[in-house]
């Protein structure tokens, strides 16, 4: 007997007043649809849900882009360079940007809007900064469900921008459909960059500010390419390409754009491309079963009382950590059996 598809959510009126807002494509009904994404309010996440579930069906028709790099890379001069020429090419531009957020504080200056000055001003272009709040990978913990958002409000082009902090840029890579990686002429040589690991699962590798030193991008550019030859590709039907280019002077941008296509179209052809979006909704689920089971084990009544004295005993050598960890985790496998 197959299984009953999932039947519709039942919303009320105003998760119903956010769904239609967002499907007839009203920036604000969007806007305050990731704001309920994001908030940590348990009531609040159980509405989300409601109002992802109304939306699923009508997202999935967007190229999604990562692009990371170090700070200094000039990644929200590329975006925005890339946003204005993808707009006048008839596209609907979303950007999540993800900020930093501080250590200290927690606070986030959230400014890449301030860097995408004339971004801002095109109506096609939607940009949401968001606060990174200590998760890995330069990436805030809804990104995934705010690109569904963005999908479903009909933006057809969806731009992921990471902090850049060379943490796991494994998070974004699994969460978009192509990976973009910048990098700066004179940044370093080729087998520094392999051996940072992230060199591993771009997609397109740019070198940005090309027209401050022609001759040494052409010489990094080749330098990579030459490197990559060394690596193992994520794809047997895709060399990544190594491109130049600068975001302040607009060259290099439609060169761009047609590698995105191309990519896509050599995956979509081969099936990479749907069996990659397979693979990332199955393992978004498990990530997302790992924080609920992470949450659920720190809220349990025994293993909040008896948290502090374990973790005394283990800072002052009277328990190994093994031992600590599995006297928690036994908290939890009395309560199961």
């Amino acid at each position: 007997m197959e299984a009953s598809a999932t039947p519709e959510p039942v919303l009320d009126a105003a998760d119903r007043h956010l769904v239609d807002g967002v499907l007839t494509k009203q920036r604000r009904a969007l806007a305050k649809t990731i704001t309920l994404i994001e908030s940590t309010r348990a009531d609040h996440q159980q509405r989300a849900q409601k109002v992802l579930a109304a939306l699923l069906p009508h997202t999935g028709k967007a190229i999604r882009v990562g692009i990371s790099g170090v700070p200094g890379a000039g990644k929200s001069t590329f975006i925005e360079a890339l946003g204005n020429w993808v707009i006048d090419q008839g596209h609907r531009l979303a950007v999540l940007a993800v900020d930093p957020s501080s250590s200290v504080s927690g606070g986030s200056i959230l400014g890449d809007k301030t860097r995408m000055e004339s971004l801002c001003q095109r109506e096609e272009a939607f940009i949401r900064p968001s606060p990174s709040a200590g998760s890995l990978g330069g990436v805030a913990e809804k990104t995934r469900e705010a690109i569904l958002a963005c999908e479903a409000a009909g933006f057809d082009v969806v731009i992921v921008e990471t902090v850049g902090v060379g943490q796991s840029e494994t998070t974004v890579a699994g969460m978009v459909d192509v990976f973009v990686l910048l990098q700066l002429p004179n940044a370093g040589d080729d087998l520094q960059a392999i051996k940072k690991g992230i060199v591993e699962i771009a997609d397109i590798i740019v070198f940005n500010k090309a027209d401050i030193d022609e001759r040494a991008a052409e010489f990094a550019r080749v330098q990579m390419r030459t490197a990559l030859t060394m690596l193992r590709t994520a794809s047997k039907n895709w060399r990544p390409p190594v491109l130049k280019v600068s975001a302040l002077a607009k060259s290099g941008i439609p060169e761009f754009w047609a590698e995105i296509e191309r990519y896509r179209k050599t995956m979509t052809d081969s099936g990479e491309f749907s069996e990659k979006r397979r693979r990332q909704a199955v393992a978004w689920m498990w990530s997302l079963i790992d924080s609920g089971l992470r949450h659920y084990f720190r809220e349990h009544p025994e293993v909040h009382s008896s948290l502090p004295r374990l973790t005394r005993d283990v800072a002052e050598g009277r328990a190994t950590p093994g031992a600590a960890a599995y006297r928690l985790l036994d908290c939890l496998k009395h309560q199961v059996s």
